[in-house]
């Protein structure tokens, strides 16, 4: 039998969210695991097999490849709705507005 390790898969949408813990054998991969995990299953309205994958914040290049290692977070990333470049400027010209009306 092989060696299992610890995992997990993330998922946060607006509304809800999920962390799968999982014991799954030592060389599964990325995407396996995303499959292992249900999250196509427990959130039939996201297309979980398009979304971005990551580990610990950093985009897996080839979730295909990737071989899993104990202790590691699968995480799933939705696709933005705003431009975080675009959405700084919008609050810190806010602020400053504020700041201006505050002052005069």
């Amino acid at each position: 039998m092989a060696e299992l390790i610890k995992i997990e898969v993330a998922l946060a949408l607006p509304s809800d969210q999920a962390l799968i813990a999982l014991e799954v054998p030592m060389g599964t991969t990325v995407r396996h695991a995303v499959k292992l995990s249900g999250m196509a299953e427990r959130f039939p309205e996201v297309p979980v097999d398009t979304l971005a994958i990551g580990l610990f914040g950093r985009i897996v290049p080839d979730p295909d490849v990737r071989v899993l290692e104990s202790g590691d977070r699968v995480e799933l990333y939705r696709p933005l709705i705003a431009d975080p470049k675009e959405a700084r400027k919008r609050r810190a010209e806010l602020a400053k507005a504020r700041k201006d009306g505050a002052a005069g």
